[in-house]
């Protein structure tokens, strides 16, 4: 009984250390495009007007250690229309969603091609609120909104990668 078990942690052990581990896809370039002009919420412009360069720095500071100038180009274009309507709701913030379109593409490697619709909602923002945060007191056009949004997406975009 013993001799079985031991073999069958042997094999185990043995076909686990055979499994290559997966690479980690690495990335040669971010870019995020918005017409954030199109936002006519004058509260939130004060944040939302740099969601351009908050995002882009945003999904580069997940991914600091897979940058390679053999990676992937990583292109996100958020959907101003989208982001207007739930910024200027009267549903309020927990109705609120942040939507884009993601693209993949690879100079060097045929199979590192991807593209996809990722939207955030409030809901899936909330592991990105700092502690303490009263969430029933917060608005679209709050800076607590606006970075945990930021955030909850970029987290998503660099997972996506993995």
């Amino acid at each position: 009984m013993f001799r079985n078990i031991m073999a069958a942690l042997v094999s185990t052990t043995l076909l686990t250390a055979a499994v290559p581990a997966f690479a980690a896809t690495m990335v040669k370039e971010v870019s995020v495009n918005a017409d954030i002009d199109a936002i006519q919420n004058a509260n939130a412009g004060s944040h939302w007007a740099t969601l351009v360069d908050d995002l882009q720095n945003a999904i580069l500071a997940r991914l600091a250690d897979r940058v390679s100038d053999d990676g992937v180009k990583v292109k996100v274009d958020i959907d101003t229309v989208e982001l207007a309507n739930s910024l200027q709701s009267a549903v309020g913030v927990a109705d609120s969603k942040l939507t884009g379109h993601v693209s993949v593409t690879s100079d060097n490697d045929n199979t590192k091609f991807d593209a996809y619709d990722l939207t955030v909602s409030f809901e899936q923002a909330g592991p990105f609120f700092l502690p303490g945060t009263d969430l029933t007191a917060l608005t679209t056009d709050s800076k607590e909104y606006y970075d945990a949004m930021v955030a909850a997406f970029a987290d998503h975009v660099a997972t996506s990668l993995d």
